[in-house]
């Protein structure tokens, strides 16, 4: 079965961009990091999409800034919290596809493979399927069926045990998977690990290359 799938992005120019990360290096360098991370997100995305039959967009955070996201389909975020946005998106993905899968740009280092094992997942009967972070929260949620508003609300975001209580919260309402976990990019001591994972990859996209490349040669300048 095929679905739709949602990768969250903020818009540099019209929102602030990885704050943690701009605090140490700077808002140039945390906003060209965010594109260069949503551009390698989506080539892979790309490539499941062309053999999944999935439909893909971006999730845009701010009104009016769809021109600034190419490549995919956009649809808007809308108002509120991220309990608020990611249940407005999820609800009219699971409307329009059946099936939905919210993503971040923050975990450039995913591959097909890890899209492919969120699916089987759902197709072997699951209800929701997480992907968990190294940093306590989670890269990836999907789901074959609706997500009640009050579940959405009552996670706290951007906490340590973030995922756990989403996947406790998943689990009591239906069936929870999991996929691998990833490490994501927030601060600056994320960044050397996550080019060691991104250079683990064996066939990068271009896209990831090119975050290879510049992650490389920024480090190697600037070490954190």
């Amino acid at each position: 079965m095929s679905g739709g799938l949602a990768i969250f992005v903020k818009t540099p120019g019209r929102s602030p961009i990885k704050t943690r990360l701009a605090h140490s290096r700077g808002s140039p360098f945390a906003e060209h990091c965010h594109r260069l991370a949503a551009a390698a997100v989506s080539s892979v995305v790309q490539r499941f999409v062309d053999n999944s039959g999935w439909q893909a967009h971006w999730a845009v955070a701010e009104p009016g800034a769809f021109s600034q996201w190419s490549g995919l389909a956009c649809m808007a975020q809308g108002e509120g919290g991220l309990g608020e946005r990611m249940a407005r998106v999820h609800g009219e993905l699971i409307e329009h596809h059946g099936r939905a899968l919210l993503i971040g740009a923050d975990s450039p280092q995913l591959t097909v493979a890890h899209l492919d094992a969120a699916v089987r997942a759902l197709d072997d009967g699951a209800d929701h399927v997480l992907g968990p972070a190294m940093d306590g929260g989670f890269w990836l949620l999907a789901s074959r069926c609706r997500i009640a508003d009050t579940l959405w609300l009552a996670v706290p975001y951007s906490h340590p045990d973030t995922g756990r209580q989403m996947q406790a919260a998943l689990s009591a309402a239906g069936t929870c998977a999991r996929v691998d976990t990833l490490r994501d990019l927030d601060r600056a001591a994320d960044l050397l690990p996550l080019l060691a994972d991104l250079s683990a990859l064996q066939e990068p996209t271009p896209a990831q290359q090119a975050l290879i490349d510049w992650l490389g040669e920024a480090l190697q300048n600037a070490p954190p």
